[in-house]
């Protein structure tokens, strides 16, 4: 069985890093998993600050969810109430990577995911910068290609190879970043 991750609904908004994760995912490094529930709340986000998206949004996601081979979890509703989290709402999360099997939740809420009640499913929740450098040192080739891809993919406007990695550590990735810079001439 694959490694299975569940992505936060903070690690898909903002759009880099939600294209980031999504060209990682494709790499079949490990299975990345997400919900319904997971898709309504970054969009949601997106809405609150780009109203003029929301004509869009529904094509991203189902454009997301055509791009990860068996990306969403569905029957996890049930175990939400019987979950403890110091966030009621993000309870959903949890139940989501309980019910796929899941080790890992990719997210910036930390203290949302205390290792206490994680650990006792045996799951773990990671910092999206720790797993892009995880995922980096496990097969640095397979990561590499996913981000050039990726840098590939921005042309409105093009980015040029400092300036794209720059955008990352300003998303919160900057051990990746600075990283990634030994490899400037490949990106």
């Amino acid at each position: 069985m694959r490694f299975v991750v569940i992505y936060d609904a903070c690690v898909l908004y903002p759009a880099p890093l939600r294209d980031l994760l999504i060209r990682l995912a494709m790499t079949d490094l490990f299975a990345a998993r997400w919900t319904d529930q997971i898709q309504d709340e970054w969009s949601r986000s997106v809405l609150k600050n780009r109203p003029e998206l929301s004509d869009k949004l529904p094509r991203t996601i189902e454009l997301m969810n055509k791009a990860v081979p068996d990306v969403v979890v569905t029957g996890y509703e049930a175990l939400i109430e019987g979950l403890t989290l110091p966030d009621p709402d993000d309870r959903h999360v949890l139940a989501a990577a309980i019910q796929s099997g899941a080790q890992l939740i990719v997210t910036f809420n930390l203290k949302d995911f205390p290792d206490s009640v994680l650990s006792g499913f045996g799951i773990e929740a990671v910092h999206p910068d720790d797993f892009v450098t995880q995922q980096f040192d496990l097969n640095e080739g397979k990561i590499l290609a996913a981000v050039e891809k990726h840098r590939q993919s921005l042309r409105k406007p093009p980015k040029p190879v400092g300036e794209y990695l720059d955008t990352l550590a300003a998303l919160g990735l900057v051990v990746t970043a600075e990283r990634l810079r030994k490899f400037e001439d490949v990106l």
